[in-house]
């Protein structure tokens, strides 16, 4: 099969790898149809992470099953899945919780750990817990599975950083960062009843697109100004704060907007030197919570407001490429010519 893998900074690979198998009875495999390329992936194309030349890229599958082990019940061959970007049991102490990031078999995909899903199939460990199986009346329905696939990633952590922050009808929220989770924040702060939405960017194009999501006010200016901007807007600060960005800057922001005893959501993974942000949240006994998204608890939710036509985050896909274009679709986004690129696999 082919596969995209890891050949050092600003280089994404298309090689021919071994197909998988199923290894044990608990494993699926899925002919992957659509995935997508993720803002977090561009740390590594940065090199700003280090990972293994040659390791598999992409954690945002969906795609038919093919094969299944003998203790797999949830799906059948020739199931539409989509699986998030971690790997869970849905059986122990954590998955029980909700905390499908930390389970006790799980993982995740891509260069972090287990195969990439930007290739033509996946062994799926854990499939019981961890595939997703889109009913069958919309297993072809196109416009449905593109408005699906984000909810393998960043609509569900754009959702779990609205959760972390407490978002309830009503509330004033800001949303740092306009890249896909944040604009999926926008989306979510809005579906969760929201009266006003600040989205803060810098890029006038995903800012727009803030504002179809839902955003009632938007910032682009940076640094003090950008704070003051907020302020301005929120009367001091808002109570809900989403971070969606990770960079010291976006948490730094996030830490200065927030109202005392107000909660930030935290999502964006943290790329910082200092940890100085925090002495602010202290003197403001204001709450910090967030992490990686559980997005196994949240999919079935997530996908009935997708299906019945009420939660549709596919605008977030400005550019389509095929398998043999990802490292086209990498290049994209790393130069802003792109919010998140759709792969589709095949054809």
């Amino acid at each position: 099969m082919k596969a995209a893998v890891y050949g050092g900074p600003g280089d994404i690979r298309i090689e021919e790898r071994d197909d998988p198998e199923v290894e044990a009875p608990t494993d699926a495999v899925v002919r992957i149809t659509h995935t997508a390329i993720c803002g977090s992936d561009l740390w590594f194309y940065r090199g700003e992470e280090e990972h293994e030349v040659g390791a598999p890229v992409g954690h945002e599958p969906m795609g038919i099953v093919e094969a299944v082990g003998e203790d797999v019940r949830h799906v059948r061959p020739g199931d539409r899945v989509f699986a998030p970007f971690s790997i869970s049991c849905g059986e122990c102490e954590f998955c029980r919780k909700g905390l499908h990031t930390s389970c006790l078999s799980g993982g995740f995909w891509g260069p972090h750990g287990e195969a990439g899903a930007q290739a033509e199939k996946l062994r799926v460990p854990q499939a019981n817990g961890t595939l997703v199986r889109v009913p069958d009346r919309y297993a072809d329905d196109e416009d449905a599975l593109e408005a699906l696939l984000p909810l393998t990633d960043v609509m569900a952590t754009g959702h779990h950083a609205a959760v972390s922050a407490g978002v309830e009808a009503g509330d004033t929220t800001v949303v740092v960062g306009d890249g896909a989770v944040g604009l999926c924040g926008v989306l979510a702060s809005r579906r969760l009843g929201a009266e006003r939405i600040v989205a803060v960017g810098h890029h006038e194009d995903r800012l727009e697109l803030a504002r179809e999501f839902g955003a009632t006010d938007v910032v682009s200016a940076r640094g003090d100004e950008g704070v003051e901007a907020v302020r301005g807007l929120t009367d001091g600060g808002a109570n809900r704060v989403l971070e969606c960005v990770g960079a010291a800057s976006a948490l730094e922001t996030a830490a200065r907007v927030v109202r005392p005893g107000g909660n930030i959501g935290y999502v964006g993974v943290p790329h910082v030197d200092s940890g100085d942000f925090v002495e602010q949240l202290f003197f403001k006994n204001a709450s910090f919570t967030g992490g990686p998204a559980t997005v196994r608890a949240y999919a079935e939710e997530l996908m009935a407001d997708v299906l019945q036509g009420t939660l549709d985050p596919s605008p977030i896909f400005t550019e389509t490429v095929d398998l043999d274009g990802v490292p086209a679709g990498y290049r994209a986004m790393d130069e802003r010519e792109a919010v998140k690129v759709m792969v589709k696999v095949d054809g």
